[in-house]
């Protein structure tokens, strides 16, 4: 099976914070936090279409600046979420540069960011052409624990207390198609942009007796016609969507022990800070961070198949591993 999901950590456990994930079958990618994103190529940037930020402390948020800069003079829409406060902090970002050469742009980005809070759902855009300034803000009901819905796949939210709000994601691909090869063959079928409008057409839960037209193998030969159901029956297996979480920033607590465990149950994959060794857990409590330990046991809780632990203090530069060899055994433990 050939993942939905590609994703990487920005930096290494010792820098800013940042996960990116491009999606295998769209010239599109997620971005989860914004620290630095200077190792990122700038083809991947300028594939980011959603950035999903857990808290503006610098270390999560200065990237902003390369990304903005990077998609400026393009005809692009770039869509954030982050908590409590974050459309007053972004504002205070772009209000900081002067825009009056905006005009001169023959393509222009627009940035709609929504905040997300316990009592609901802000949200606002910001045109280049109009120098960003803000649009009237549209609040709706909080939708927790939804915060963006595709097609393909869905983000969850949920909110952690760092003394401060802070998000924890979850990306969830609603289901995945496999494209048996073999089966394509004995149809005398060769993929094709066919393919991805099968699956689009699957994902949209388009009526079984839809019709495609498929080219013929040879230039010349004549189209077949296929059914959705009839395809999905000979040539797909449909199987479950991958899964991936991401936790960065929040104090172990039980409201947030539980909070994390459900947002990232039964993950393929959870990327989840751990700041500080056991054996600094009242420094850890003081800075409303996770230890090694803390991540790995969550990890273990949530069932999730696979764990990567990140944002350690600088005061274990060089000692990396131990944090990386605590979380582990905890999550092995079970």
């Amino acid at each position: 099976m050939r993942p939905s999901f590609h994703p990487r950590l920005v930096n290494g456990p010792f820098d800013d914070p940042g996960l990116f994930v491009p999606l295998t079958f769209r010239k599109k990618a997620l971005l989860f936090d914004l620290g630095d994103i200077s190792p990122l190529a700038p083809g991947d940037i300028l594939k980011i279409s959603h950035v999903f930020v857990t808290h503006t402390h610098m270390d999560h948020f200065i990237g902003f600046d390369q990304l903005l800069r990077m998609m400026l003079g393009r005809e692009k829409n770039l869509y954030l979420f982050g908590p409590r406060g974050f459309l007053k902090n972004l504002q205070g970002k772009l209000q900081a540069y002067t825009w009056n050469l905006v005009h001169n742009y023959d393509e222009g980005l627009t940035i709609t960011a929504t905040e997300i809070g316990h009592h609901g759902r802000t949200a606002q855009s910001f045109d280049c052409r109009k120098g960003f300034a803000p649009s009237p803000q549209v609040n709706a009901p909080a939708g927790l624990p939804i915060a963006m819905e595709d097609t393909e796949f869905t983000v969850y939210t949920d909110i952690l207390d760092h003394q401060i709000p802070s998000l924890a994601f979850a990306l969830k691909e609603r289901f995945h198609v496999n494209i048996l090869k073999p089966q394509l063959a004995k149809l005398g079928l060769e993929p094709g942009p066919w393919v991805n409008q099968f699956k689009t057409l699957l994902l949209e839960e388009a009526d079984a007796g839809t019709e495609i037209q498929i080219p013929g193998s040879i230039p010349g030969a004549a189209a077949a016609t296929f059914t959705i159901g009839d395809l999905a029956e000979k040539i797909a297996r449909i199987t479950r969507g991958q899964k991936i979480a991401y936790v960065a920033d929040a104090a172990f607590t039980p409201e947030n022990e539980k909070k994390i465990i459900e947002l990232a149950l039964e993950a393929d994959h959870l990327f989840i800070e751990a700041a500080f060794l056991e054996k600094d857990s009242s420094v850890a409590k003081e800075k409303h961070h996770l230890t090694a330990l803390q991540a790995g046991t969550l990890a273990s809780k949530a069932r999730v198949r696979d764990m990567s632990v990140f944002h350690h203090s600088p005061r274990y530069t060089d000692l990396g591993h131990l944090l990386q060899e605590e979380a582990r055994l905890a999550f092995n433990r079970s």
